[in-house]
């Protein structure tokens, strides 16, 4: 039986921790690769290391019935006309569909269908789930001015499969376009 701290978290959707738990940061430096615009990216570097989001894992179970969560801030700004964004990953058993709340903040997630690459962009918003589908990649962007806060839920045997998406990255990108979002092929951009 799990203990009554397993059970019960306490988390802060404005700085995306929860307490008790380990939280990954990752810096501009971390999503090298992910950005199309490598001019703009190398140029944002040269003039620091922000951090672009944080997010804490709750990791209780182990078995096959059981969740895992994970609360997520992902700070506003773009690399010319990319927003910031997640690493994305696909999950390691790619079976297993995910979950995300938004919380605050606005964003868009990019899904991409692993067998016929299909990318869609959806919004991200408070109040709002967005259900991720088995065999899906999954990324995230503040297309905001603040930052974007969400909980995301899977099952505690999803594992997580960045490689994938750092070898490939997505077939499409989210950029900003007259002060909307719009998806474009990755490929009219370079």
């Amino acid at each position: 039986m799990l203990k009554l701290e397993e059970l019960v978290s306490g988390f802060d959707p404005a700085t995306g921790t929860v307490a008790g738990a380990p939280a990954t940061e990752r810096r501009l430096s971390d999503l090298r690769g992910c950005f199309v615009d490598t001019a703009a990216y190398e140029a944002a570097l040269a003039a620091g290391d922000p951090l672009l989001y944080r997010v804490a894992a709750v990791e209780p179970g182990r078995g096959s019935g059981d969740l895992h969560y994970g609360v997520g801030m992902l700070m506003p700004g773009r690399i010319g006309d990319e927003y910031y964004m997640t690493k994305g990953h696909f999950h390691a058993r790619r079976e297993a569909a995910e979950l995300y709340f938004g919380l605050s903040g606005e964003g868009m997630m990019l899904l991409e269908d692993e067998a016929t690459g299909e990318s869609r962009m959806v919004p991200l918003l408070p109040n709002q789930a967005v259900y991720v589908p088995g065999f899906t990649a999954h990324r995230t962007m503040n297309t905001g001015s603040v930052p974007l806060t969400y909980i995301g839920v899977y099952p505690a045997t999803a594992g997580h499969d960045y490689g994938a998406i750092a070898k490939r990255n997505f077939r499409c990108v989210v950029v900003e376009r007259h002060g909307s979002p719009v998806l474009l092929e990755r490929n009219s951009l370079a």
